[in-house]
Formats: structure tokens, sequence, C-alpha cells
């Protein structure tokens, strides 16, 4: 990836982390999605740990040498070829499906982009094209062939909304991965420290998520707490740039750079 480009510039951003649990939440909303999730993972344990891996992989492929990234991208499809199975209605599933890859990939497109603007920087519509643009190597490199990605900007939001109407479905693994990421177990010494943090992060996860889909999960919401999003939206945009940059940038933007 091109130093300096758009994608170089968002991915860059550790800030992009405090949307991991919407873009966790929006993968699982997928069925197949969810069951590859729930029997192949101890997601209950470690909710987090499958984005963070994904999140490492990525920035390995937009930042690493050619060597680096396809190093990661075939350690990618080799943890991905063992995870099959059947879903809540019995249907067969592979984690290197296309159409299963390309909606985790899209919803780290959407998340990235929707924190990078909100809280990082605004960004015009044009950067968000190019951003799509310069993703689809990686999303190639997933396992994504380029003639089954959408094809352009426009076409990706065609297919974003497409799914949110008629592409998801929510299963109980949907339900209790939410719950994990909104509620996680704590040892108990850490729990009453940690509530500020998890409150804030919950606000920002359920104020983030597509409102159908925020509705179908019954997670409230209303004028207050979205209020409150905006106001921490503006604190987080005040914070970040008096922050050295090694806490701002992922370790292998930092190497790269």
């Amino acid at each position: 990836m091109r130093r300096g480009s758009v994608a170089w510039r968002v991915g860059s951003e550790g800030a992009l982390l405090l949307g991991g649990g919407r873009a966790l939440i929006l993968q699982v909303a997928h069925p197949q999605v969810a069951a590859g999730v729930a029997q192949h993972s101890n997601y209950r344990q470690a909710p987090w740990r499958r984005l963070y891996r994904t999140i490492e992989v990525t920035s390995q492929i937009v930042f690493g040498d050619d060597r680096e990234s396809a190093e990661a991208a075939a350690a990618l499809r080799r943890r991905h070829q063992r995870v099959v199975g059947r879903d809540d209605r019995g249907d067969h599933y592979r984690a290197l499906d296309p159409q299963l890859l390309m909606w985790v990939h899209a919803t780290l497109v959407d998340t990235s982009l929707l924190v990078y603007h909100r809280y990082v920087k605004p960004l015009r519509e044009e950067e968000m094209a190019l951003y799509y643009e310069q993703m689809k190597p990686v999303a190639e490199a997933y396992g994504i062939p380029g003639e089954q990605q959408p094809a352009d900007w426009p076409a990706f939001r065609d297919y974003w909304d497409g799914m949110l109407l008629s592409g998801l479905r929510i299963t109980e693994t949907t339900r209790d991965v939410a719950d994990s990421v909104l509620r996680p177990e704590l040892p108990l010494a850490a729990r009453l420290p940690a509530l500020p943090a998890v409150k804030a992060m919950n606000l920002l996860t359920i104020g983030t998520l597509p409102g159908e889909l925020r509705d179908e999960l019954e997670l409230s919401w209303g004028p207050l707490r979205e209020r409150l999003l905006a106001a921490s939206g503006l604190t987080i945009r005040r914070l970040l740039p008096l922050l050295p940059s090694p806490l701002r940038k992922f370790p292998a933007a930092r190497r790269a750079a």
C-alpha cells in the first residue's frame, strides 16, 4: 500500500479499535458467520480475539512489504480452511466462501470509514470512494476475487444497504455475541474500575449500529443517548491530536513509517 494513500492514512489510526464492537456485532448478524464464530471460537471468554486477529492481519497486509503481506494473507486462509459446518438452519457454510468473506470485509470497511470520519477527521465522499478502491487488493488477499467485489463505491453502498435490508438474520448466537461484547466477563476486581470505560464503549457501539439492527437486538436508544454520543465524539476528536504517535498508530503502521 502506498504511503500517504487514503487507505494508509485511515488504516494506521488506532482509533479504529473504537468500532470493534460494532464491526463484530455486524459480522455475526450474518447467520453463517455467526455459526462459524460459535462453532470455532471461544467468543464468550474472549469476544474480541477474533476481531483483533483480523485487524492484525489486515494491518500486516496493508503496511507490510510484499513478503509480509503474502505471508499474512496465506496464514489467514489456512486458518479459515478449518472453519466449516452447518448454521442454525442446517445450511452448510465454509469460511472461505467469498460471499461470507465479503460481508466481513464490508463491516471493516464501513466501520473504519465511520470511525475515522466521526472521531479522527471528516472525509469527503471522493476520499471514501478512493479508500474503497484501495482496499480491493486487501479483499483479494482475504480470498475475495475482484469480480465478486462490488465494482465501485456506489455499488458497495448498494451492496451494504441490500445486506442490511434482506441479507442478515438475527440468531441466538448474534444475541449472545452482542451480549458478550456489551457485558464482557471481567475478573471481579476489575469490574468496578472498568465500568466507566465499558459504559463509554457501549454507548459508541450501540449508537453507531444501523438503527434497524439495533432495534432487532432490542438495544435501548433515545435522544438523550444520542446527545451523549455526539458529546463523546467531540471529546475524542479534541483528545486524539494530543496523544503521541506511538499511542495513535497501529504497530504495523509504525514499523512501516
